[in-house]
């Protein structure tokens, strides 16, 4: 029994340690370029930072188109009716009027040299959030294989115990174990138990935070 029990932490040390080894082999980096590419297509905030840049695009034209603003064209009609005026104008017929805005002219440049500044800094804003974003689906994409190797660990673990329970309960009916070092592994079996149901926990919580990032379904991509 002694030998059995002294089993079970240089089992788990192996099989952790053969986890750490093959880890980065469950890592699918052309899937986890796929799912990069789905938070870009449906992550609403991604969206937000794509409308705020077209929004300092519109600036910038609607700046300037507004020098039209600057010139300002009238027209003023006086019909040649001498006899139903007291004082007769000098002129008559269409007067044309055309008038400039200096100040105008003046603030138009700085206004597009603005707007041009505020579409750069748009642009800066998204992409460091694409990059932050990006880093964060590699996190909890790499937290999701690190929690199914852990799942995996567990549970090879535990059917390492349920085969050391047969063996004791065996022994123990054939007289030749203690009814103390039979409980003992039945304690150990639930131990395992409990770690094995908190591996699994683990592992839905993390494909939920992912998930939250893809907008879908791991199970709808392919």
């Amino acid at each position: 029994m002694r030998y059995a029990v002294f089993l079970i932490p240089l089992f788990l040390i192996t099989l952790t340690t053969h986890a750490q080894e093959s880890l980065s082999k469950d890592v699918d980096y052309a899937y986890l370029e796929k799912l990069i590419a789905i938070t870009r297509a449906n992550y609403p905030k991604i969206k937000m930072y794509d409308d705020r840049v077209t929004v300092a695009e519109y600036a910038i034209k609607k700046a300037k188109l507004s020098y039209f603003d600057i010139f300002n064209f009238s027209y003023l009609y006086s019909p040649n009716n001498n006899t139903a005026t007291i004082s007769p104008t000098l002129l008559s017929g269409y007067q044309l009027g055309f008038f400039v805005n200096i100040g105008a002219i003046l603030q138009k440049p700085s206004m597009i040299k603005q707007a041009k500044g505020e579409l750069s800094v748009m642009q800066h804003d998204k992409e460091a959030f694409d990059l932050n974003m990006v880093a964060e689906v590699k996190k909890r994409y790499f937290t999701l294989i690190q929690k199914r190797a852990i799942f995996k660990v567990r549970s090879n673990a535990v059917l390492d115990v349920e085969s050391m329970v047969a063996n004791v309960k065996k022994r123990f009916e054939m007289g030749q174990e203690t009814l103390e070092k039979y409980n003992q592994i039945l304690v150990m079996q639930t131990d395992h138990y409990q770690n094995l149901l908190n591996a699994e926990s683990e592992i839905l919580i993390a494909k939920s935070s992912l998930e939250e990032l893809l907008g879908q379904k791991l199970e709808d991509i392919k």
